[in-house]
């Protein structure tokens, strides 16, 4: 809500110009050009006008909206994690599924980043996946999109190769895949894809990253990497048992955010995390219930500079 504040009578046509002019825009709504036109005088006056009430406290703005806590929630995740930009969707059902409302609003987020010249890193997963029809492509000269992961065999709709290919069609971009499984059999079989197969050629790109798009995964519930079969009930139990709370890429992270000391993580044919911290821009996109302690821990790992979450999910990490 915008207000007009009331103070000394106003003495000159200066002062009295001016609050009209900022009547007239702030409480009115006309444009800059329609007060113009309607006082007589310019645009550049008016715009003058607007900055001068502005610097004598003569208009005070008030959000009363509800969407002034969800600002207020996303300045006070900046401050506690350190993170340059949150963004924070609407959803206030405690216990549902946030997916589609935090892919809306990553997807609105992506689409103004996205520029000319870029290389952007992604992840996968169904929030990641989600964000497809939210982003508003078009082409981009020099724009390349690398997978930072293995895929997966089945023909399912969020395997890594589908989204990164997906997302590097909708800007009419190059696409690089990792034409791997996300986790073979032994630590042997990942050494001999990497250095005798070019894979490791392609993970190099990944020093080179303008931008990283990453989810969550977590470890409690039956999540997308669980359900591809590459990872067995008795490996989950083992993670779960080493301390894992979830993971990015399927490496898989304690709740300090460490990447474990498991076999698992030995057979993952992804980027290491490490190495995306040098990445510019790292945008951390997930929410719900269950991914809470991992995303915490993510937030120690990757260090993001945007993260897009639900409000039930930033309210709770507030909480600790």
């Amino acid at each position: 809500m915008n207000q007009i504040v009331g103070g000394p009578v106003v003495q000159s046509e200066a002062d009295r110009l001016r609050a009209r002019v900022a009547w007239l825009y702030h409480v009115e709504g006309h444009t800059q050009n329609e007060i113009a036109n309607r006082l007589g005088i310019n645009r550049v006056m008016v715009v003058r006008m607007l900055a001068e009430a502005r610097r004598r406290n003569e208009v005070r703005i008030s959000i009363t909206s509800p969407l002034s806590e969800l600002v207020a929630l996303e300045r006070a995740l900046e401050a506690a994690f350190d993170i340059r930009r949150v963004v924070i969707a609407p959803f206030a059902e405690e216990g549902g599924d946030p997916a589609q409302v935090i892919a809306a609003a990553a997807g609105a987020h992506i689409s103004g980043l996205m520029a000319p010249g870029m290389t952007v890193g992604v992840g996968w997963g169904t929030t990641l996946y989600n964000t497809l029809p939210f982003i508003a492509g078009g082409a981009l000269e020099d724009f390349r999109v690398i997978s930072l992961l293995g895929g997966i065999s089945a023909a399912r709709r969020f395997n890594p190769a589908e989204f990164a290919w997906q997302f590097a069609e909708l800007f009419r971009g190059e696409g690089y895949l990792v034409p791997a499984p996300a986790v073979v059999d032994s630590p042997e079989t990942k050494h001999a894809l990497l250095e005798r197969c070019g894979l490791a050629a392609i993970f190099e790109m990944a020093d080179k990253l303008d931008v990283a798009l990453l989810s969550v995964g977590g470890i409690a519930n039956l999540t997308t990497s669980y359900r591809t079969g590459y990872l067995t009930e008795a490996d989950r139990r083992s993670l779960v048992e080493a301390g894992a709370v979830g993971d990015v890429l399927y490496n898989f992270i304690d709740a300090e955010g460490n990447v474990l000391d498991h076999e698992v993580n030995e057979r993952v044919i992804s980027v290491a995390l490490p190495r995306l911290r040098r990445t510019p821009e790292r945008i951390l996109v997930s929410g719900g219930r269950e991914k809470r302690v991992a995303i915490r821990a993510a937030l120690r790992t990757v260090a993001p500079t945007t993260l897009i979450t639900d409000e039930q999910t930033a309210s709770a990490l507030l909480a600790g």
